[in-house]
C-alpha cells in the first residue's frame, strides 16, 4: 500500500498532466457510463425474468387446453 506523501505526488502530477477540468469531466463520464452499464444489465435481467413468465404462461394455457378436450 502506498504511503500517504507518494500517493499525494501520484494525485498532483496526474492533475498537472491532465489539469483539474479534463480530470473532473472524465469523472463524471466514468460515473454516467457505470451507471448506464447498471441499468442496461437490470434491464436485461427484466427481460429474462418477463420471458420465463411468458414461456410459464404458455405452458400453463397449453395444459389447459388440452385438459379441456
Amino acid at each position: 500500500m502506498p504511503s500517504l506523501p507518494k500517493l499525494l505526488i501520484f494525485v498532483a502530477v496526474i492533475a498537472l498532466l491532465f489539469g483539474t477540468k479534463k480530470l473532473r469531466s472524465l469523472g463524471s463520464d466514468l460515473g454516467a457510463s457505470i451507471k448506464g452499464f447498471k441499468k442496461a444489465m437490470n434491464d436485461d435481467d427484466d427481460q429474462k425474468e418477463g420471458d420465463v413468465q411468458k414461456v410459464a404462461n404458455l405452458e400453463s394455457s397449453e395444459d389447459n387446453h388440452t385438459n379441456k378436450e
